[in-house]
């Protein structure tokens, strides 16, 4: 079953710094492979240096976010419609999310309520990730719109698991820092 459009939140006994309480939003997910951005590791290069006609729509933070480990000089643009419908340069992923086609004229697109900018991406070969989900890495939770929007994506892995109403919710009390305790 594809988990297109959905989240994956890094199970807290994911043991990998690039993954490490992350929320993965998925942008693939076939048997050919699978694709999503990291949606919760904003960087300090601002929009302003690499795509400045999209800073008014940049969510805050105004930043290019660290996508994931691969092809980090590629950049995938996600946005949040605030209409419905269909427009060209913004093609649909999941209610309301989708990506932004970057050489299109930020004015001429469907009202956004905001755009990310993620450099590089997070990818798994065929049956990597789903053998990953047997694991136990990854826990699969529906996405919102307002996740991709979140103004603290640092606590947005919380945010999430805190939101759900079976007992995955009691991990939002899990520290961030559990060595520490």
């Amino acid at each position: 079953m594809s988990i297109r459009g959905r989240h994956l939140v890094a199970s807290p006994s994911l043991n990998d710094p690039n993954f490490e309480f992350t929320v993965v939003f998925m942008l693939e997910h076939s048997d050919e492979g699978a694709l999503g951005v990291v949606l919760t590791r904003p960087s300090e290069l601002p929009v302003t240096d690499m795509f400045d006609g999209w800073v008014d729509h940049a969510a805050a933070p105004s930043v290019v976010f660290r996508g994931g480990p691969v092809s980090p000089s590629s950049v995938i643009a996600l946005g949040v419609a605030a209409s419905a419908g269909p427009s060209g340069g913004f093609n649909p992923i999941a209610a309301g999310i989708g990506t932004v086609e970057l050489d299109n004229d930020p004015a001429e697109l469907i009202a956004l309520q905001g755009v990310r900018l993620f450099a590089g991406y997070a990818s798994w070969a065929p049956g990597q990730l789903d053998a990953e989900l047997v694991d136990d890495a990854w826990i699969v939770l529906d996405a919102a719109e307002s996740d991709l929007l979140h103004p603290e994506p640092a606590e947005l892995w919380w945010t999430v698991v805190g939101r759900q109403r079976s007992d995955i919710r009691l991990l939002a009390n899990y520290p961030s820092e559990p060595w520490v305790n």
